[in-house]
C-alpha cells in the first residue's frame, strides 16, 4: 500500500509556502493597510522571488494539472461570485455609468489594445485582440480604499465595483473565442463557438439555477429553517454543478454557465445570494491569492521582457492611454461627473485577479504564442499592482475632499 500523500509530493513546496504567506499576510495586515504594497502585490513579489524566475523553490509547470486546476476553480468561484452581486434593484437604479463602461469602455479599451499591440509586435489580429481582452477587466482587490472609503462620493464607488463584478464574466467569451482561434487557427468556425459554448453554456446556466431556485425551500415552508450556512453551501454547489453540467457532451462553456447561473439565482433567490456573499469572503480571499502567488512564481524576468520595449509600450498604452481614452469616450455627454471625477474612474482600473486566471487558461490553452501573450498581460499586471497601490490612498483622500469641498460649497450658497 503506497505511503499516505504518494503521489501529491508536487504539493509540498506550493502547500508550505502558501501556508507561510497566510500566516505573515495575517500578522502583517495592520502594517499592509498603512503601506502602499498590498497582500496581492506582496505574494506576486514572493511568488516571483520563490519560483522560477527567483531562487526556484516553486517548480510550477504553467501546463500542469495542478496550475490549470487551479485556475479552473479561481475562475468559478470569483465568476460566481461577481454575477451574484449584479441584483436586480441595483440594475435597476444606478446602472447608467457602469452600463456605459462595461458596453463601451471594455471592448474600446480591448481594441485599443490589440490595436498598438499588432502594430508594435509580430502578433497576428487574433492573438492581439485576445492579449486585448485579457487587459480589458479590472479587479477592486487593488483599490480597496477607493471602492470602500464611505468619503469618495458613492455614484463613483458603485459605478467602479459593478463594473468590476461584472466585467470579468463579460470578458470572458472573448478570452474563450479568440484563445480557440489562436488554438485551431484556420479551422476556428466563429458560429459553432457560439452555438454551442455560449448558447449552451448560457441555457445551463439559466436551468441550473431555475432549479437550484425551486429546490431549496423559501422561508416559511419548512418547520425548521435552513440555516444561512447551509445556503451558502448550497449556492457553491449551484456554481459547480453548473459549471459541470455544462462541460458534459455536447460540451458548452461551463464558466459562461456559471456567471450565467449566478446572475439568475441571485435575483431569483436574494436570501440565498445574501447567505453566500456574507460567508464567501474567506474562500474568495484564498483562492485570489493563490493564484497572485501561482501567477508570479511562473513569471521569469527574460519572459516578462521577452518583447522589449515594445511589452513595456503596451504596459503603459494600457494603463495611460487605452483605458482613460475608452472610459472618457463611454461617459461623454454624462452628467453625473465632472472632469475630475472621470479622470479618477479612468485611472483607477487596475489589472489583477481575473487577467492573471485568464492567462493561466490561456498557457494551458494549445495557442502557439500563449506563453508570450501571457506574459505581455503578467507584465501588465505587475505594474498595475504598484502603480495602483501606490496612488490608491492618495488618490481616495484626494477624491473625498474634493468632494467635501463641494458639499460646503453648496451648502454655504
Amino acid at each position: 500500500m503506497p505511503p499516505l500523500g504518494a503521489g501529491v509530493e508536487f504539493l509540498d513546496e506550493p502547500a508550505a509556502v502558501f501556508g507561510g504567506l497566510l500566516l505573515a499576510g495575517a500578522l502583517a495586515s495592520g502594517l499592509a493597510k498603512r503601506s502602499f504594497l498590498s497582500l496581492a502585490a506582496a505574494y506576486v513579489a514572493a511568488g516571483f522571488l520563490l519560483g522560477e524566475g527567483g531562487l526556484e523553490v516553486l517548480d510550477l509547470d504553467p501546463e500542469s494539472g495542478f496550475v490549470q486546476g487551479l485556475a479552473v476553480i479561481a475562475l468559478v468561484v470569483i465568476l460566481f461570485r461577481d454575477g451574484l452581486e449584479v441584483e436586480e434593484e441595483m440594475l435597476q437604479t444606478a446602472w447608467h455609468l457602469p452600463f456605459r463602461k462595461l458596453v463601451l469602455a471594455m471592448p474600446l479599451t480591448a481594441a485599443l489594445v490589440a490595436l498598438l499591440t499588432h502594430t508594435v509586435t509580430d502578433l497576428d489580429w487574433t492573438e492581439s485582440f485576445l492579449l486585448g481582452a485579457l487587459l480589458s477587466p479590472t479587479d477592486p482587490v487593488l483599490t480597496s480604499s477607493v471602492v470602500t472609503n464611505p468619503r469618495v462620493p458613492r455614484i463613483i464607488r458603485h459605478s467602479l465595483n459593478l463594473e468590476s463584478g461584472l466585467n470579468d464574466g463579460l470578458a470572458l467569451p472573448a478570452v474563450l473565442a479568440f484563445t480557440a482561434a489562436a488554438e485551431a487557427r484556420h479551422d476556428f468556425v466563429w458560429w459553432q463557438f457560439v452555438l454551442q459554448d455560449v448558447a449552451f453554456g448560457f441555457g445551463t446556466g439559466i436551468a441550473i439555477a431555475f432549479l437550484a431556485s425551486r429546490l431549496m425551500p423559501r422561508a416559511g415552508d419548512l418547520r425548521e429553517e435552513i440555516t444561512a450556512h447551509q445556503k451558502s453551501l448550497y449556492a457553491l454547489g449551484v456554481a459547480f454543478a453548473a459549471y459541470g453540467t455544462a462541460v458534459l457532451p455536447p460540451e458548452g462553456n461551463g464558466f459562461i454557465a456559471v456567471f450565467v447561473a449566478a446572475i439568475a439565482l441571485g435575483i431569483w433567490r436574494p436570501d440565498i445570494r445574501e447567505c453566500f456573499e456574507a460567508r464567501s469572503e474567506d474562500i474568495i480571499e484564498v483562492v485570489k491569492l493563490g493564484v497572485f502567488l501561482v501567477f508570479g512564481a511562473i513569471l521569469t524576468v527574460d519572459g516578462l521582457f521577452g518583447d522589449g520595449w515594445a511589452a513595456v509600450a503596451i504596459a503603459g498604452f494600457t494603463l495611460l492611454v487605452a483605458r482613460p481614452a475608452a472610459v472618457f469616450t463611454a461617459l461623454t455627454g454624462s452628467r453625473e461627473l465632472d472632469t475630475a471625477g472621470k479622470a479618477f474612474m479612468a485611472w483607477f482600473g487596475p489589472k489583477g485577479v481575473a487577467t492573471m486566471t485568464f492567462a493561466l487558461f490561456v498557457l494551458g490553452s494549445g495557442a502557439p504564442e500563449g506563453e508570450r501573450i501571457a506574459d505581455v498581460a503578467g507584465l501588465v499586471v505587475l505594474i498595475s499592482i504598484f502603480a495602483h497601490g501606490l496612488t490608491d490612498q492618495p488618490g481616495s483622500e484626494w477624491m473625498a475632499r474634493r468632494a467635501e469641498r463641494e458639499t460646503h460649497a453648496v451648502g454655504a450658497a
